[in-house]
Formats: C-alpha cells, sequence, structure tokens
C-alpha cells in the first residue's frame, strides 16, 4: 500500500486521492520498438516502427525508402531498351513480370506486334516464376511462424524451377529475358518435355505441402481469423493480388482485362472463402498463393502443348523512337496489379516513366489493422501480405 504521505509525481496526495488521479491518468508504459530495417520478418529492408503496450501493438509506422534507387529517374536517362534490366530489380523475386509490363507499355506505345511464339514463352516463363515467389511467400512465411522445415522443402523445388529458367536465358533471378517485341532467345531443346515432366511431379509436392505447412495446427491458429482485412477495407487501401482476392474479391489482371494469351487458357482464380476462420484473414491471404500455384501449374501445361512455332521476336529498329503520346500497361504480377506508365516526347528515350506495384499500397494498410495486435500477430501479417522490400522504394 502507498502511504498517504507519499509523492506521487511531485504531488502529496492521500491515498483516495492518488486512485482517483490514476484512475482518471492512467500510467502506461508505452514502448518503442524497431521491427527491421534488417529483420528476418520484414522480408527485405524495411523498418517498421512499434509503439507497443506489453506485448499489444498501438501504432505501426512504416518507414521505407533503404533500398530507394531511382530506378524509374534512370528510365528517363537511357532509351527505351536500355532500361529493361532495370525493370528487373523493381521486384527480384518476380522479375519476368516486371520485364513483361515494361515491354508491353512501349509495344503498345510504339505500335510493335509481338509474334505468338514469343507470346506464350512470355506466359510460360512468367507462371513459372509465380510459382517461384509464391514458393519464397508460403516457405518464409511458415519460417516466421517457428517452422524451418517447409521453408528448405519448398526451396529445393524452387531450385529445380530455377534450373529450367535458367536453361532459357542464363540467368537464375535477375533474367532481362523478356524484351520489348519478345524476348530474347528461343526455348532450348528438350525444355517443353522437362517442363511437362517436372509439373508432374510438382503438383504432387503441393498437397504434400499441405499436408505438412498449410493444415498444420500450430500454423493454422497462428493464420486464423488474425488480421482481417475485409472487402470494402482492402479496395478502400488499393490492394491488388492475392491480398485482395483472400478478402473475397474476384480481380484478376488475368481474367478481368485479358492480355498475352491468356484467354486461351482456362483455368481458376482462387478466392478466400475463409478457409480456416473468416474471410479476409491471414490465412485466406497465404492459402490464395498455395492455390494459385496449382492453377499456374494448369496454365503451364496447356502453354506448353498450345505453343506455336514462329519468330520469337518482332524486327526492331536500332533507335526505339515512339511517337509522342503516352501510355499504361497491367501485368497480374505474383503481387497483383503492376501498372507501368510512359510518356513520349518523339525521342529515344521516354520523357516520364513510372511503376505502380502491390506492395506499396500493402504497406499503407499496417498502419490500419496493426493497432490492437499482439507483436507476434502483426509478424503474421505483415509476412501475409508479401510484401518485398524493392517495390516499395524504387
Amino acid at each position: 500500500m502507498i502511504n498517504q504521505n507519499q509523492e506521487h509525481r511531485g504531488l502529496k496526495l492521500s491515498q483516495n486521492e492518488l486512485d482517483q488521479y490514476l484512475f482518471h491518468n492512467p500510467i502506461t508504459d508505452e514502448m518503442e520498438l524497431n521491427m527491421g530495417p534488417q529483420h528476418p520478418s520484414t522480408h527485405g529492408i524495411i523498418r517498421l516502427v512499434l509503439k507497443t503496450d506489453g506485448e499489444i501493438v498501438t501504432r505501426v509506422i512504416p518507414d521505407i525508402g533503404y533500398l530507394h534507387r531511382s530506378i524509374e529517374k534512370i528510365g528517363e536517362m537511357g532509351n527505351y531498351i536500355d532500361f529493361m534490366p532495370y525493370t528487373d530489380r523493381i521486384d527480384y523475386v518476380s522479375a519476368m513480370h516486371a520485364n513483361c509490363g515494361y515491354a508491353m507499355a512501349v509495344e503498345k506505345l510504339a505500335g510493335i506486334e509481338v509474334p505468338p511464339r514469343a507470346e506464350y514463352i512470355r506466359v510460360i516463363v512468367q507462371e513459372f516464376n509465380r510459382i517461384i515467389s509464391h514458393i519464397i511467400a508460403a516457405g518464409t512465411y511458415a519460417l516466421d511462424m517457428g517452422g524451418f522445415t517447409p521453408f528448405v522443402y519448398l526451396l529445393r523445388e524452387r531450385e529445380r524451377m530455377n534450373d529450367l529458367l535458367e536453361s532459357v536465358c542464363g540467368a537464375r533471378l535477375t533474367y532481362n529475358y523478356i524484351w520489348i517485341g519478345g524476348v530474347s532467345q528461343d526455348l532450348p531443346p528438350g525444355f517443353i518435355e522437362k517442363s511437362l515432366s517436372y509439373l508432374d511431379h510438382f503438383d504432387k509436392v503441393v498437397d504434400e505441402f499441405d499436408r505438412l505447412n498449410s493444415f498444420n495446427k500450430i500454423f493454422v491458429k497462428r493464420l486464423a481469423n488474425v488480421a482481417v482485412v475485409n472487402k470494402e477495407k482492402a479496395l478502400n487501401f488499393g490492394l491488388v493480388g492475392p491480398n485482395l482476392r483472400g478478402s473475397g474479391v474476384n480481380w484478376d489482371i488475368r481474367k478481368n482485362r485479358p492480355y498475352s494469351v491468356y484467354p486461351n487458357f482456362d483455368f481458376d482464380v482462387p478466392v478466400g472463402q475463409g478457409w480456416k476462420g473468416t474471410v479476409g484473414d491471414c490465412y485466406d491471404r497465404y492459402y490464395c498463393r498455395v492455390l494459385e500455384m496449382k492453377e499456374s501449374s494448369k496454365i503451364l501445361r496447356q502453354a506448353l502443348k498450345q505453343i506455336p512455332d514462329g519468330e520469337i521476336r518482332s524486327k526492331m529498329p536500332k533507335k526505339l523512337r515512339p511517337p509522342v503520346g503516352e501510355m499504361t500497361s497491367h501485368v497480374e504480377s505474383s503481387r497483383g496489379d503492376m501498372m507501368y506508365y510512359i510518356m513520349s516526347d518523339g525521342t529515344d528515350k521516354p520523357y516520364r516513366v513510372r511503376a505502380r506495384t502491390g506492395s506499396f499500397n500493402a504497406m499503407t494498410i499496417l498502419e490500419d489493422v496493426g493497432p490492437g495486435l499482439f507483436i507476434a500477430d502483426l509478424v503474421s501479417f505483415f509476412a501475409s501480405l508479401d510484401v518485398v522490400a524493392p517495390e516499395t522504394d524504387r
């Protein structure tokens, strides 16, 4: 008990007065913690400033910019073709989509037609890259929740798919393979047969991974009913990709704004259904990505069997000078709608280059949903958004 004459914050109060003071002026021990910028659970050089009351998060302040490289400004300093390798760095986990989005914007602006075979090859490498990206998302999620085995289990499959992409373009991460007008080189001999054989194996691996991780009781409890983002909030914050579809919104650029040869393929778009909890929770965002790996496998099988013969790239001038104007393009990357905006002034250098990515908008919802979560649940929430650092900074 506190004595009547005990001083509190410079005031001499009776016990009753002290009780009344504390009732109206509660003492809270709020701490400020740094999650990152180099932290296993931030999936890149990202910093989250946390205000906490014990284990409860009271505020989340995203602090980005540690990976800013002025890529968009660089795009305005070189010519249209020279900028292509830089697009790999906009999303180094899903670089094929970043290549394709930029190439499509320039092609639409310059009136360049891509040969049918090149379009099929683009879809093949992009869907392999989508699986690779989702493998990283699902595997590191398990790692964040304390499960080491699922991560290395999936990395083995990622390496085998990287072997296939390396046989196509010689690279395993930043590919620079999709070029304006088509692709840089044709598929190597035996690629189609090797890919179809591998997909037979991979389909079984996804089912095994579900038994190992997706339906693991501890993993489910860490994700189900945690950080629920309803449909309205997802739309208001501009979420895209699996983060949007996990909230029950059926929107996929490949279906809703078809491009390339995607209309030729039969595939489904996984949408959150509250599989283990509430629609829009961490589990729905996670499991949408797992199911998308199966759908990408379906697309790959169809593309590999339908691919026609022919040229892999349109004839290109040495210096590309699109007419004066502006153009946008949209691709469904691993993290959702990736948009490029290009403005031409008639020279061989773009006047403006801008990229809109899914990770940037996903960061903004942390401030709204984060308060009230446990610190451990905030880790789960952040991992469920599948944010990569270069998409936030550029």
